[in-house]
């Protein structure tokens, strides 16, 4: 047996299943602190940050791409997978923060993305520099066009950012890009590619990172023949048969990237981000691929009690089947954030509302976040590992308003200016009541802020014993004493409320009806909101021991 791979940092703590319980919390590296006055957040602002993550209480950060990048898709469109960007730092400020959040044992996840390049990588340059069939060429998905003389894409695949998923390149061939163009896809019948990303993978594991969260990992393995098949990535098959999305293959592709992570001591954690059919998205959470898969059910779920019933039972079965844990997520860095979904009248289109600066329907703020902080407080209840959104945790709404010309989404202009995108949910997070940016900088930050985001500041938060960010240091405190296990008991309750119990008896009961209806017996550990005279308000959450 070979000796395990000694990272150059490590936590203060080595258990090797800190993966199936932990709170991680996904920092958006470009919005969240920006040190050197250029409206970017950096590295070394993170690592100013990391006593305010400890002070939360969570275990480990997820970071989203910091790679080289002309971003193109948000950092998605990775230039350089084993370097900085050089507008967010060095590669010494990278392992500075590595230190810095091991000394707070805190673990660090960072995002791979495997399924494409930037187009400004050295390998697509040399591609495109190459001839049809040469070895560069090899690495992407180059292909001849139809009609009478190529002047058609090879198929009619669509991109996920709107238009054809193909581009032509001037000596006549089309290569595939699943999203931007400046996002062409790579091709994992190579060895050559296969054997990068695995060196990609001890590359930032000997610098100490804990994990890796894998990009669009149901994407890789592509079926390729022709005549090419249509792909519906909305309504994928359950046998594996979609021609481009969650496909048999791409298992073998992980199973050698577990034996990597396995050459660590603990092991590197890895998460997909797989969007499937639930009853596939738990193979690549098999202990012989990554370990983890996300969960966005609840995200995509409306604020009801049979909704979040079903559906934690479904994924605990599910995570009990695969060997792994459940992963549980509201809120992330491609979606409306929830305080603001919940705040709206169900079924609201989202990119129609935002097309109207929010406006339209009318935005119900106090109902959502009141909501958010119910859901959020079951959430954290669940066995399994929770997900955390930046600025979730201070309450924070989308930013609907952006104006046209700050628009940075390339889904923006792949629509046509028809859909926004994600920015509302990327603008930089408010640390002090005023100033140029709300203490995430000395400069206006890259996407503008609300003009009223400092009264949800950290500084305004940390004064309140009420806010959000209390509410969040004090559940994941409890969470950290009471969290035992990875099963719960489920309580029978009014049909408005979902129940259930915990290790020796800790309970989570929370009320989605909008009458009160009676508390149970025990002990109030934490409340999402007010809770007296025996009561539990509707749209609230409690704990009790």
């Amino acid at each position: 047996m070979s000796t395990p791979r000694t990272p150059a940092s490590t936590p203060r703590t080595t258990d090797p299943d800190w993966w199936r319980h932990a709170v991680v919390y996904q920092v958006y590296p470009r919005s969240f602190a920006d040190t050197n006055g250029d409206g970017l957040g950096d590295v070394t602002g993170i690592t100013s940050r990391v006593p305010y993550l400890a002070s939360l209480g969570v275990d480990a950060i997820w970071l989203s791409p910091f790679f080289p990048s002309p971003l193109a898709d948000g950092g998605y469109d990775v230039a350089d997978y084993r370097d900085v960007d050089p507008k967010l730092g060095t590669l010494d400020d990278f392992d500075a923060l590595v230190r810095a959040a091991h000394e707070h044992d805190i673990r660090v996840i960072v995002d791979i993305v495997p399924n494409h390049t930037s187009d400004e990588h050295a390998w697509f340059r040399a591609a495109l520099a190459a001839a049809p069939g040469s070895p560069e060429r090899a690495r992407y998905v180059f292909r001849d066009g139809t009609g009478e003389s190529g002047e058609l894409p090879p198929s009619d695949w669509v991109s996920n950012f709107g238009g054809s998923a193909w581009t032509r390149v001037p000596d006549g061939q089309w290569y595939l890009h699943l999203f931007a163009p400046e996002q062409p896809d790579l091709d994992w019948e190579n060895p050559e590619v296969r054997a990068d990303f695995e060196e990609t993978l001890r590359f930032w594991s000997d610098r100490g990172v804990d994990g890796f969260r894998v990009d669009v990992a149901h994407g890789l393995a592509k079926d390729l023949t022709t005549p090419y098949r249509p792909s519906d990535e909305k309504a994928l098959p359950l046998d594996g048969s979609d021609p481009l999305y969650d496909r048999d293959e791409v298992h073998e592709i992980f199973s050698t990237w577990r034996r990597v992570l396995d050459e660590y001591d603990p092991p590197r954690a890895a998460v997909a981000e797989a969007w499937a059919p639930a009853p596939r998205r738990v193979l690549y959470a098999r202990p012989t691929e990554l370990g983890q898969a996300f969960n966005f059910d609840l995200l995509e779920a409306p604020f009801d009690p049979e909704s979040f019933r079903t559906l934690i039972a479904q994924n605990l079965a599910m995570s009990a089947r695969s060997g792994a844990s459940s992963t549980w997520v509201l809120s992330n860095h491609d979606v409306v954030r929830h305080a603001t979904r919940y705040g709206l009248p169900e079924g609201t289109d989202t990119d129609a509302w935002l097309m109207t600066d929010g406006t339209t329907p009318v935005l119900d703020r106090e109902r959502g976040l009141r909501r958010a902080r119910a859901a959020t407080l079951l959430m954290l209840a669940l066995p399994g590992s929770s997900y955390v959104y930046q600025g979730e945790e201070l309450g924070l709404h989308e930013a609907a308003a952006i104006p046209r010309d700050a628009l940075q989404d390339p889904k923006w202009i792949r629509t046509g200016h028809t859909v926004k995108g994600r920015d509302g949910c990327r603008v930089p997070i408010p640390w002090t009541e005023s100033g140029p940016s709300f203490g995430f900088g000395s400069v206006a930050p890259h996407l503008p802020q609300p003009a009223d985001f400092g009264t949800s500041s950290v500084e305004a938060e940390e004064r309140d014993p009420a806010s959000t960010l209390t509410l969040y240091r004090e559940a994941i405190a409890a969470r950290h004493r009471l969290q035992r296990g990875e099963e719960l008991t489920w309580i029978p309750a009014d049909d408005q409320v979902v129940a259930f119990a915990r290790h020796d008896g800790w309970r989570s009961v929370t009320n989605f009806g909008t009458e009160p209806v009676p508390l149970p017996d025990g002990t109030v550990v934490a409340a999402s909101g007010p809770v007296d005279d025996g009561v539990l308000p509707g749209e609230t959450t409690v704990w009790l021991a």
